[in-house]
């Protein structure tokens, strides 16, 4: 599924060509992805301009001038193609400016879109409850301390809690705990504020990375232009079980199963 650095890869690629355009064409090619389009999805947008791009944790925002946001969702496999030579038969959602095309191609169609208010977007049901931006100034090692009081549960799952932080997910978490020495087991309670203060600064430095090397590209996931990110090849833990640590001192990369997802971790130099 594309991470928070593969959507906001996404929207600085949609915001090159249509930040301040006009929308003069849309058309919905199916009734549904994961969820149904919206019903006005087409008024809404035909004719509106396009004042910013931007994300919330993992979901691309649209704003228009009209006072309507378009959110959209990527889900497993959904990425935008600009100006695509061709049609695809998963080209579900096209938009058109005077200028270029964009087609929201999902051939899994695990991805949606909504239409909100802008106004109300922060009372949006999935936005409401949603913790701090990891690349944002309210996230920091007191706010961490806080949520984690007394909590039993481990700090790895903690993390993924889009209540305590919005939008980070299993490979950014991996990657920021090893990069801390943080064991992902530990009980979230009983990590040290001095250990926060240096987690967080490192949770942003790979969000960062990953968005300056275009994400990930874990299985179908592109940028629109087509290109594929190249973060994977810097990846210290994440799918690395039985290769050494790339610490002088770590030990070999495990792996094992938290919450129904894998967890990869160095067992020497995480603790």
């Amino acid at each position: 599924m594309p991470e928070l650095p593969e959507v906001e890869t996404t929207v600085r690629g949609l915001a090159r060509f249509l930040q301040g355009q006009r929308i003069v064409r849309v058309a919905v090619n199916r009734p549904d992805m994961r969820r149904p389009f919206p019903p006005d999805l087409v008024q809404a947008l035909t004719g509106a301009r396009i004042n910013s791009l931007g994300r919330r944790a993992k979901y691309g925002l649209l704003h228009t001038d009209r006072d309507r946001t378009m959110i959209f969702h990527l889900g497993m496999s959904g990425r935008w193609r600009i100006d695509p030579e061709a049609p695809d038969k998963h080209d579900h959602l096209v938009l058109e400016t005077a200028d270029h095309q964009f087609a929201l191609c999902d051939p899994r169609r695990f991805g949606w879109v909504d239409l909100v208010d802008t106004p109300a977007l922060d009372q949006w049901p999935s936005f409401a409850a949603m913790g701090p931006e990891p690349l944002g100034d309210l996230l920091t090692a007191r706010h961490l301390r806080s949520a984690f009081k007394d909590r039993k549960q481990s700090v790895k799952l903690m993390l993924l809690d889009q209540r305590i932080v919005a939008g980070l997910g299993n490979i950014y978490v991996c990657e920021a705990l090893w990069r801390a020495g943080i064991n992902p087991r530990k009980a979230a309670g009983r990590v040290s504020l001095k250990a926060l203060e240096r987690l967080v600064p490192e949770i942003r430095s790979v969000l960062e990375q990953s968005i300056r090397d275009g994400g990930s590209s874990l299985r179908d996931y592109a940028r629109p232009d087509g290109e594929l990110g190249y973060f994977a090849t810097r990846f210290h833990v994440y799918g690395r079980e039985g290769e050494p640590c790339h610490r002088e001192d770590g030990g070999v990369i495990r792996r094992f199963t938290q919450g129904g997802r894998s967890t990869w971790y160095c067992p020497r130099c995480q603790r």
